[in-house]
């Protein structure tokens, strides 16, 4: 990218991210999903924000961002665990719910970016 198309790329700020981040929360609270949202700094120093999930029951973290500085396809990246995860039944199936809502968070931002971007001209 050029200089000029920089200033054309529609920017996801920290607050930004913030604000789609309690929008999802306030529609689909989970008491073992932790979301936040921690400043990232992107191309030039650009505030881009990261999402940050942490599951409860043990589980991977995994943190969550668009695939590039102009994309409005979102990708999660889990990170590793320093070893084995025994559960039960029910942690598992709690656990899978997690994933779940983690799964919804990531194609609700997907959507918003999407939605974004068309309102700035950016995308069709």
């Amino acid at each position: 990218m050029h200089g000029d198309d920089l200033t054309r790329v529609p920017t996801r700020t920290r607050a930004l991210l913030q604000q789609w981040v309690d929008e999802f929360v306030g529609l689909n609270a989970h008491p073992l999903v932790d979301i936040s949202v921690a400043v990232q700094d992107g191309v030039d120093g650009r505030d881009t924000g990261l999402v940050i999930v942490q599951l409860g029951n043990g589980g991977a973290d995994m943190h969550m961002q668009p695939r590039s500085l102009d994309s409005v396809e979102w990708e999660v990246t889990l990170t590793s665990r320093p070893g084995d995860l025994t559960l039960s039944p029910f942690q598992m199936s709690a656990l899978g719910a997690q994933v779940a809502v983690a799964g919804n968070l990531c194609a609700f931002l997907q959507f918003k970016s999407l939605e974004w971007d068309r309102m700035s001209g950016m995308h069709d």
